[in-house]
């Protein structure tokens, strides 16, 4: 994974932190306000999702993913991102030293015209094939199922997130600024296993 110093952290910076986008000064990214304190990480890194991502998902392939510059931020975490095209961008939250996902992410930003409609479904595309990573028992139509259920009820909002088992959703929606889905592993306490084990 290789050094990235390069300004479209400042996009994730503004849609995702609430930050403001200035191209001149270097990017200060915070934790984002949906990492939980004390979160798990998956079992795999960046380099592992990554290899196995684009085995699964041919046609949504992901580039190798960068650090980015994380002054400022939490010591335990190391940040990176990749860009897909103009409009859609993946980073992650990843613990330092083992590089193991905190936090997977991808980011739209809508454009105007007629690519409109081919841009959203492509951006829809790889939101489903991160849910299917993570949980790979569903099928194409029931990720895409779920994930048209999580951007319903996150529309409009800065900030909505659900939870199922041991996976936690996150939909940050911007409105013409663009648009963050996240997947995210959680601590699963006592009584959340008692729980899924009488569903």
């Amino acid at each position: 994974m290789k050094a990235w110093r390069y300004p479209i952290w400042l996009l994730f910076s503004a849609l995702v932190f609430s930050m403001p986008v200035h191209a001149e000064e270097p990017p200060t990214a915070t934790t984002a306000p949906y990492l939980l304190p004390g979160a798990p990480t998956f079992d795999q890194s960046i380099s592992q999702f990554r290899e196995k991502f684009n085995i699964d998902n041919p046609t949504l392939a992901l580039s190798e993913f960068r650090a980015v510059d994380s002054r400022g931020d939490q010591a335990n975490l190391t940040r990176a991102a990749t860009k897909i095209n103009d409009y859609l961008y993946a980073s992650t939250a990843l613990e330092r030293g083992t590089l193991k996902i905190k936090s997977m992410q991808i980011t739209w930003l809508p454009v105007q015209g007629p690519e409109q409609k081919a841009a959203k479904a492509k951006a829809q595309e790889y939101m489903a094939a991160f849910i299917r990573a993570f949980s790979p028992t569903l099928t194409a139509a029931q990720s895409t199922q779920k994930l048209q259920k999580l951007l319903t009820n996150g529309k409009n909002k800065p900030y909505y997130a659900e939870t199922e088992g041991a996976i936690r959703y996150v939909v940050a929606d911007n409105g013409e600024k663009g648009l963050t889905f996240a997947v995210e592993p959680i601590k699963l306490t006592l009584s959340d296993s008692l729980e899924e084990n009488n569903k």
